[in-house]
């Protein structure tokens, strides 16, 4: 009997976690068992011509929300080119509503609900013998034109579980694609919007057995792995000791994981923050939503004072990138309530901040209450929200196009000098900026069209233009600077008017070759000619005191200590003007500019932000003591890093 356990990922470079525990708890017994990973984006007629070649007798879909439509697509056309064949799904989309799926579908001849290991081995077992399906707990099938939905199988034991991350045939490609690991399963919360509510306490893999394995895929050229625990942080101890471990074996492996972050202890902070390798661990944190009324109703406990500290403390450590999610939708949450759960969360400027829209999954608390909260969503994966009792159809439309210009002007780290000046100085608040923009965006009809590097200057410095922005100058600078940074070469083109003539940058570079020091060290002991020096630097005159623009962006801004303080009615004086730590974030890959206060070491005097005003008062501020002109310089690869350096010389 030939098996092959497949899946359409969303990406090319994303490996299924799920597939592989399926072969290696089933391989011993049925040794012809294979793998086959596709895309979303293949075209349906090659799945199906590969799938057909491989001459199967039983074939296992791995289905989630991102990938069950073409799924279904598929399974309609393998069956009717291989009638014979018997199809199999399990996964979280098909496991709480299997009926759904085998009426909707009648080439399902299979699905396996939780746990699948255990249950996907027992059916083949009795695929291959005697027929007798209903002794397969945690199965439904077909019995002639009656489905039949058998109890549920009791939750496997992890540790009887063999390791799914030791196949050869893996080893060619771990370095190239996200290798997906779990520590345990489950979730110790009850979210009313997440399938990981429905299975009530936490299971662990024993943690010499993650160990093991762990240094098998570094050691074999894994470069990221991705935990996939619903909460990693939620046992201290294992989590300590997982970080330990990971930082003593790393290798240059980065690892995300999942944490909630209110529960996170001040050892533990105070742990990564003295140990944690720079870009070697990522954070993934659930917010969703700052709104107290609307995390009560979906019975999430949040303290956000507590979350904001720890996202601050790992923040001023610099090591640890974070990435921290919203969703638009939820009950009770307008638009004015989400604007301020967004400028909340975006007062602590995470790396990334990822903004989704409710998603009503089968089997979740929520969608069970649709009709309570008067919810429309899509029929069909991914089930997303198109209006509820407090937010219109036409508020989601508008929050689509804020969040498709948060991606490509925050999340990208493309110009994060020009934005973070924005949002600082310019408009009243990040919210208001993006939700601008993405108005201006689709106004022009930019959504339609593909943009290159260039465009997302154009079309930025367009919008600033025509909206009669102030300090058009300063903000133009930024984006220059941006624009630089954003190469690995030097560019060969630029989206502005040239303004430095040739004499002017003649005599620059003589000024920089003839005294190298200026800029730094390295550059003097290197000793390039003005011609070589030529090749790989770009200069421009900046009409504006760089350093101190650069200051007033620097440094952590809000400080949530202050902010509980404050808004407990306690505010000491003696607090306002303290960031949290006494140097500030670095400005991108730059180095110190000279003669000036370097950039990266600018502190960052602004008050903190208070938990009762951040959201309802403006945010900006005033520029002063910008007068006078800079020397932009920027040069290209000088360093093991590969990246623009720029240095700053005052006029």
């Amino acid at each position: 009997m030939k098996i092959i356990l497949a899946t359409l990922n969303a990406k090319y470079i994303h490996t299924s976690l799920a597939i592989r525990l399926l072969k290696a708890y089933s391989e011993h017994e049925f040794q012809d068992i294979h793998l086959a990973e596709y895309t979303i984006k293949d075209p349906v007629m090659n799945i199906v011509s590969d799938l057909f070649q491989k001459k199967p007798d039983v074939i296992g879909f791995s289905c989630y929300i991102w990938n069950i439509e073409e799924t279904v697509k598929l399974i309609g056309i393998l069956k009717q080119v291989m009638p014979e064949i018997k199809i199999v799904l399990g996964g979280p989309e098909v496991s709480y509503e299997p009926l759904y799926w085998m009426q909707r579908e009648a080439g399902i001849d299979f699905v396996v609900n939780g746990d699948g290991e255990e249950t996907f081995h027992h059916l083949l077992q009795e695929l291959r013998d005697d027929h007798k399906f209903h002794f397969v707990y945690g199965a439904a099938y077909r019995k002639g034109e009656e489905l039949i939905v058998n109890p549920p199988r009791p939750k496997s034991d992890l540790n009887t579980l063999p390791t799914p991350h030791r196949f050869p045939d893996d080893l060619p490609d771990l370095g190239k694609r996200i290798v997906y690991f779990e520590t345990s399963r489950g979730c110790p919360f009850n979210c009313q919007f997440c399938l990981s509510s429905i299975e009530v306490g936490v299971r662990y893999y024993d943690i010499e057995r993650v160990k093991s394995d762990l240094l098998y895929l570094i050691e074999n050229g894994a470069k990221v792995i991705k935990f996939l625990d619903r909460t990693f942080n939620i046992n201290r101890n294992y989590a300590m000791e997982m970080f330990q471990f990971l930082i003593d074996n790393h290798q240059g492996c980065v690892f995300q994981f999942e944490i909630t972050a209110d529960i996170m202890r001040p050892e533990v902070l105070d742990f990564l923050a003295e140990n944690a390798p720079p870009g070697i661990f990522r954070f993934e944190i659930g917010v969703q939503s700052t709104n107290d009324e609307t995390n009560e109703l979906v019975k999430r406990r949040q303290n956000f004072t507590k979350l904001s500290r720890t996202v601050m403390k790992i923040k001023a450590s610099g090591n640890i990138d974070q990435h921290l999610d919203l969703i638009a939708g939820l009950p009770q949450e307008d638009y004015s309530t989400f604007r301020k759960t967004f400028n909340d969360v975006f007062a602590m400027e995470p790396e990334e901040l990822q903004l989704g829209f409710l998603k009503m999954l089968r089997g979740t608390g929520l969608r069970a209450q649709a009709a309570k909260y008067d919810y429309t969503y899509m029929e069909h994966a991914p089930y997303e929200i198109l209006s509820s009792h407090v937010m219109p159809f036409s508020d989601i439309i508008r929050l689509k196009r804020l969040e498709d210009v948060l991606e490509k002007y925050w999340n990208s780290h493309r110009l994060d000098h020009s934005v973070k000046y924005l949002i600082r100085h310019v408009f009243p608040s990040p919210f208001d900026f993006f939700q601008e923009f993405g108005d201006y965006w689709e106004e022009r009809g930019w959504q339609k069209i593909g943009h290159q590097l260039e465009d997302l200057f154009i079309r930025l410095h367009a919008f600033l233009t025509d909206r009669g922005t102030d300090s058009m100058e300063v903000i133009t600078g930024l984006m220059k600077l941006d624009y630089f940074l954003g190469h690995k070469y030097k560019p060969r083109k630029i989206w502005w008017d040239i303004t430095l003539d040739k004499s002017d940058w003649s005599r620059y570079m003589k000024e920089i070759t003839s005294r190298p020091e200026r800029l730094s060290a390295k550059l003097a002991e290197a000793g390039f000619s003005e011609r070589e020096l030529q090749k790989f630097t770009v200069l421009e005159v900046l009409p504006f005191r760089l350093d101190a623009v650069l200051d007033s962006i620097s440094g952590l801004r809000f400080d949530p200590v202050a902010a509980e303080a404050e808004g407990a009615g306690k505010i000491d004086d003696s607090t306002l003007g303290n960031p949290l730590v006494t140097g500030g974030e670095q400005t991108g890959t730059a180095a110190a500019a000279v003669q000036t206060k370097p950039a990266d070491l600018a502190m960052d005097t602004t008050p903190p932000l208070a938990a009762a005003d951040k959201s309802s008062v403006a945010l900006a501020e005033p520029l002063a003591h910008t007068a006078g002109s800079t020397l932009l310089i920027v040069m290209y690869q000088q360093d093991e890093s590969q990246r623009a350096q720029y240095y700053s010389l005052p006029l």
